[in-house]
Formats: structure tokens, C-alpha cells, sequence
């Protein structure tokens, strides 16, 4: 038996997200189908992220374990040519067995991508969140400073979450402008439920001056999802990709 680790990148649009769902389409649901038909065995993914309908990944991972003897470089392309097009394993490579992508230390990345102007391009809805209005990037970049460190982050959480814990560590939040995007790119050690879509949505509304820069502190301490501000839609998310050190790997 050996572990096999992917990385994998995929267009959400037509997918209800990663996890199985009965008679749903899904990613994970897709990846398993084409390693049953490549492999002959039957096989269930572990994911490193649940996205959610409609989320972007151009780097998330998941491993599996098989017996075959096929040489882990070479599934990769032999997976490739039995998914869907909006889903493509970029890498597979050998990790050791005990090695599971959510319950080893990680940084992960994320990026929320915003089309700032007056007209939409059709081409650019299925990946960015669209929005007519001015919004003001310093004080998005002000906001978003307070948020960087250990925080509970309770009230950037949905209430649907099932976790105890709400304590987690954004290493890097940064908002940036070029053209007519907006990235809001953040890297932390994990996320909770909808946390980064609530933190894009917040910081819309202190960009449009709804919410003042400063009152993000108090939205933090305050631990309460009625605090902060809306969940922005999921087409303008991306998780970039999953760094892991590399004792684990």
C-alpha cells in the first residue's frame, strides 16, 4: 500500500463543491470515478479543503491510497485524460502513509478577486465578484491590517460551523488594485467555514464606507457574525495553493 498525493486545480462553476453529495456533482466525486477507472480499485479521496459551489482551486490537494504499482509520477497525466476538463491534477507524487492533508501543519492561500468598474464583462462572471461602485483600496488595506495575527475569529465565521474553536492565524492579508481587479489575497494556517468570503465581504463594506477602517477591531473582539459584514458571492474565490513543511512530505 503507498500514499499518493495531488495537487489539483478546477473551475467550481458546475460543481456543488468538493465533498460528496448524493446525486450531486462534486469534485471529489469526479477524482474518485477516474481512480476507480484507472486504478480498478475503489478509492475515496481525502481533501485538504472542502470548497464550497462554485470556489476556484488552483492548488488544492488530496491523497488517496492504492496498491497499484503504476509509479506515482505517471498518474497524474493517466488521471488527466479521464476527467472533465475543469478538472486538472497538476501533480502526483509518493507521501508517507501517516500523511494527511488536514491534520498536518500548512499554510494556505487564498485569493478574492473583485472586477471594479462601471460595466461588467460577461467573460469575467464566472470569476470575479462584479461591483459598479468606487471602492476605496487604502482603507481596504487599512481594515485589513487588523486582521493579520492570532484572532477569534468568531464573527468572520458562518453560524453553520460545527467547530469548537474559532481561534486562527492570518500570516499575510493584502489588498491590491491593478486595472480594474481587486485581489484580496490572504495566507493563514486554516480557515473556518465561509471566514474568507466574510472577510472579502467586510472589507467591501469598508471600501464603499459602510464600515470605517477602525471598527474592524472592534468586529473581531466583538465575536459576533452579525458584526461583520456580508459573505461575498463564491465565483470570486480562488485557493491558490497548500503549502505544506516539508518534514511532512
Amino acid at each position: 500500500m503507498k500514499r499518493i498525493k495531488l495537487e489539483i486545480a478546477y473551475d467550481g462553476t458546475n460543481y456543488c463543491g468538493w465533498q460528496l453529495q448524493p446525486g450531486l456533482p462534486t469534485i471529489e466525486a469526479e477524482l474518485n470515478k477516474a481512480l476507480r477507472n484507472l486504478l480498478g480499485e475503489e478509492i475515496i479521496v481525502i481533501g485538504a479543503s472542502r470548497t464550497d459551489s462554485g470556489v476556484h482551486a488552483k492548488g488544492n490537494v488530496a491523497v488517496f491510497d492504492t496498491e497499484s504499482r503504476i509509479p506515482a509520477e505517471k498518474i497524474c497525466p493517466a488521471l488527466n485524460v479521464r476527467l472533465p476538463e475543469d478538472i486538472r491534477v497538476q501533480s502526483s507524487i509518493e507521501v508517507p502513509e501517516n500523511f494527511h492533508p488536514r491534520k498536518v501543519a500548512s499554510r494556505k492561500t487564498y485569493e478574492y478577486r473583485i472586477l471594479n468598474r462601471k460595466v461588467a464583462l460577461p467573460t469575467e462572471r464566472l470569476y470575479t465578484h462584479f461591483i459598479y461602485y468606487d471602492l476605496d483600496i487604502q482603507a481596504m488595506q487599512k481594515a485589513a491590517s487588523y486582521l493579520i495575527g492570532e484572532h477569534d475569529f468568531k464573527s468572520f465565521c458562518s453560524v453553520k460551523t460545527q467547530v469548537k474553536e474559532t481561534v486562527r492565524t492570518i500570516y499575510q492579508l493584502e489588498v491590491s488594485k491593478q486595472g480594474d481587479l481587486i485581489v484580496i489575497a490572504v495566507t493563514g494556517g486554516g480557515f473556518l467555514y465561509n471566514m474568507v468570503r466574510i472577510i472579502a465581504g467586510t472589507l467591501i463594506e469598508v471600501g464603499r464606507g459602510a464600515i470605517a477602517p477602525e471598527k474592524v477591531k472592534e468586529i473581531l473582539k466583538g465575536c459576533d457574525r452579525e458584526l461583520a459584514g456580508p459573505t461575498a458571492p463564491p465565483q470570486g474565490l480562488f485557493l491558490m495553493h497548500i503549502e505544506y513543511d516539508k518534514e511532512y512530505i
